[in-house]
């Protein structure tokens, strides 16, 4: 009977962990990224009010890919524009799929 339980448990997730799609995941995500660029502008423009748009996005797939090399993970890389103070700024926000949690990569690109 445990056998069973464990089993039908096994089943579920691996049905379940193929049910979101790269598009599914984007959308999830896309809260958590433009947070961390507002964050990131709040803090670099010294402006408390910043708000955030999504500018684009797209799913990305490993560098290296092949039967022994594995480049890491899928990641969702959006570009965010951030205003706020009569500043403008664009950032770009990495996702790992492995959900690791977002990040801010590279320089702003500032407009004034």
């Amino acid at each position: 009977m445990k056998r069973l339980a464990r089993l039908n448990a096994a089943l579920t997730v691996l049905a379940l962990a193929g049910c979101t799609t790269s598009a599914q995941y984007m959308q999830q995500i896309e809260p958590q990224a433009i947070q961390t660029a507002v964050n990131r502008g709040k803090f670099e423009m010294n402006c408390p009010s910043a708000t955030g748009t999504v500018i684009s996005k797209e799913m990305l797939q490993p560098v290296f890919q092949g039967f022994y090399a594995r480049g890491g993970p899928e990641r969702a890389e959006y570009t965010i524009g951030v205003s706020g103070c009569d500043q403008r700024a664009t950032y770009m926000i990495i996702c790992p799929l492995d959900a690791s949690g977002c990040f801010s990569v590279g320089a702003r690109n500032m407009i004034r």
